[in-house]
């Protein structure tokens, strides 16, 4: 179960960051987290409502926390996406893959055998190979714009993982994101208003409601998949498994955008999907 659903985070990931850009291009950050924000703070009141007081009592500081990191890696990939290449973005992003590792070894002592290590490696590369469209490119790394905001989003994406693990393990999945996008809406909402642009909202949504609808339901499904993929596998392995949203996306990029794939980028998609598969296979048994 755990295995399904963190391909199927992996899947709605690779849609919704691809979505995201298009989103943040169109509205701008704040508005465009505010959409997928307040769909997910509706949709998942009437699961979480029975939950919320126990769980806050008990585990205040873990929610708040896990909001606040959650609200900084938004923050900075949502803004490395609207000003970078997403074939330059995405490779970066893989970087959450060893921070959540190291954080679940560090604080919760959980471990990846040898085989599951190996693999999680692999996907790592196979996400560089084949989001990198060409390596001239990271010859200058540090000048291309947005890779500084997606080195910082990767750090933080990789604590907020963790920190949805662990959040959902000591309360539930549907909590811990109900209340992480409840705070997230009304930050954004704080913002857009001090800024005078509430009525960009309205504005934005008569145009654009499929595309609010679509970004906003993939986000929230793989957000969901992956909190409850963590009650069943290690929080690396469901990390490194829908990591593998990285090449996903990186491809939609490219091939929706008529852009030609190249070899080392066919070869990265196909050791990604792999490495996924025989993680998956590695840890089901």
């Amino acid at each position: 179960m755990g295995i399904l659903l963190a391909i199927t985070a992996l899947l709605a990931w690779g849609l919704g960051d691809f979505l995201i850009q298009r989103s943040t291009r169109k509205f701008g950050d704040w508005i465009a987290l505010f959409y997928i924000t307040v769909f997910g703070a509706v949709i998942l009141f009437p699961f979480a409502y029975h939950d919320i007081k126990a769980s806050f009592t008990l585990h205040a500081p873990l929610l708040w926390l896990a909001a606040l990191v959650i609200l900084a890696a938004a923050l900075f990939d949502f803004e490395a996406m609207r000003v970078g290449k997403i074939s330059v973005i995405e490779p970066v992003m893989a970087l959450e893959i060893p921070a959540v590792t190291i954080l679940a070894a560090l604080a919760i002592h959980e471990q990846l055998n040898f085989s599951q290590l190996l693999l999680v490696i692999g996907i790592m590369l196979g996400i560089f190979l084949a989001s990198t469209k060409s390596a001239e490119r990271f010859k200058n790394i540090s000048t291309e714009k947005g890779v500084w905001l997606a080195i910082c989003g990767a750090v933080c994406m990789g604590t907020s993982n963790f920190l949805f693990g662990i959040g959902s393990r000591a309360t539930n999945p549907i909590v811990v994101n109900w209340f992480t996008d409840t705070f997230l809406a009304l930050v954004c909402f704080g913002y857009l208003a001090t800024h005078s642009r509430l009525k960009d909202i309205a504005a934005d949504w008569k145009g654009n409601k499929r595309l609010i609808v679509n970004v906003s339901f993939f986000d929230k499904l793989a957000w969901v998949a992956f909190s409850y993929s963590m009650l069943y596998i290690p929080i690396a392995v469901a990390t490194g498994i829908s990591e593998g949203y990285v090449a996903f996306a990186g491809v939609l990029g490219l091939t929706i955008n008529r852009e030609k794939l190249k070899r080392h980028q066919w070869i990265g998609f196909a050791v990604t999907v792999i490495s996924v598969i025989l993680l998956a296979l590695v840890t089901d048994r």
